[in-house]
C-alpha cells in the first residue's frame, strides 16, 4: 500500500525536491509524494513544483480571519488528497491545534540544529554566533512547542576551522537533503507511525 506524503513548504523547497528525487529514483519504495503546501504564493518553491506537476495548495493567511480557518482548509486538502504523512520541509508557521490534534504523530519536521540546541528561527546562524564546535540536523516529530516533538533521527556537522557561515550553512543543507529521505523511506517500511522513538539505520 502506497503511503500519500504531503510535504510543506514556505521558500526555496530544496528539501521538498531532494524528497521527490528520492521518491522518483526508488530510494522510498512504497511513498508518493501526493500535495504540496506552500502559505507564500511569491515563494520560488511554488514554480519549482508546478514545474514537476505536482499537486499544490497555496495559500496567503491574509485571506483567512484567523489560523484556525486556514487550517481547517488545509485540513481538508489533506484528508480529500489522502494523506498520511506530513513532512515538513522549510515550512516557517508554528502547527496549531486544529491542524495539530487529527494528525498529530503524522507530522514530522526537519529542523537544522541538533535539537534541543537552538530551535525556532535562523537555528545555523544562532549555532554560527553561539560559537558551537559541531551543529547538525534533526527530524523529529511535531508538538505543540516550537521544535520540542521526540527526534526521530539527528545527525552532527563539524564546524571547520576555515568555514564561514555560507560554507556552513551548505554542509549543513547537503545533510538535510539526505538525511530527510532516510528517515521518510524508514518511516514507510516500518509501517505505523505513531510510534515516537529513535530511528536506528
Amino acid at each position: 500500500m502506497t503511503l500519500r506524503l504531503a510535504v510543506f513548504a514556505s521558500g526555496h523547497g530544496s528539501n521538498l525536491l531532494a524528497l521527490h528525487d528520492a521518491i522518483q529514483d526508488g530510494r522510498i519504495p512504497g511513498a508518493e509524494l501526493a500535495l504540496v503546501v506552500c502559505d507564500h504564493p511569491a515563494a520560488p518553491v511554488v514554480s519549482k513544483v508546478r514545474e514537476r506537476k505536482l499537486p499544490i495548495f497555496v495559500f496567503n493567511s491574509k485571506d483567512f480571519p484567523g489560523k484556525a480557518d486556514y487550517e481547517q482548509t488545509i485540513h481538508e486538502q489533506l484528508t480529500e488528497n489522502g494523506i498520511g504523512l506530513i513532512v515538513l520541509a522549510g515550512y516557517l508557521r508554528l502547527i496549531g491545534p486544529t491542524l495539530l490534534k487529527p494528525w498529530e504523530g503524522r507530522i514530522i519536521n526537519l529542523h537544522p540544529s541538533l535539537l534541543p540546541k537552538f530551535p525556532g528561527k535562523d537555528a545555523i546562524k544562532q549555532a554560527w554566533k553561539a560559537g558551537v564546535s559541531a551543529t547538525g540536523v534533526t527530524v523529529h516529530f511535531v508538538d505543540s512547542g516550537i521544535d520540542s516533538g521526540p527526534v526521530i533521527a539527528q545527525e552532527q556537522v563539524w564546524r571547520k576551522a576555515d568555514d564561514t557561515l555560507e560554507t556552513l550553512s551548505e554542509r549543513i543543507h547537503q545533510t538535510e537533503h539526505r538525511l530527510l529521505p532516510e528517515v521518510v523511506r524508514a518511516l514507510v517500511a516500518r509501517g505505523p507511525l505513531r510510534v515516537w522513538e529513535k530511528i536506528r539505520f
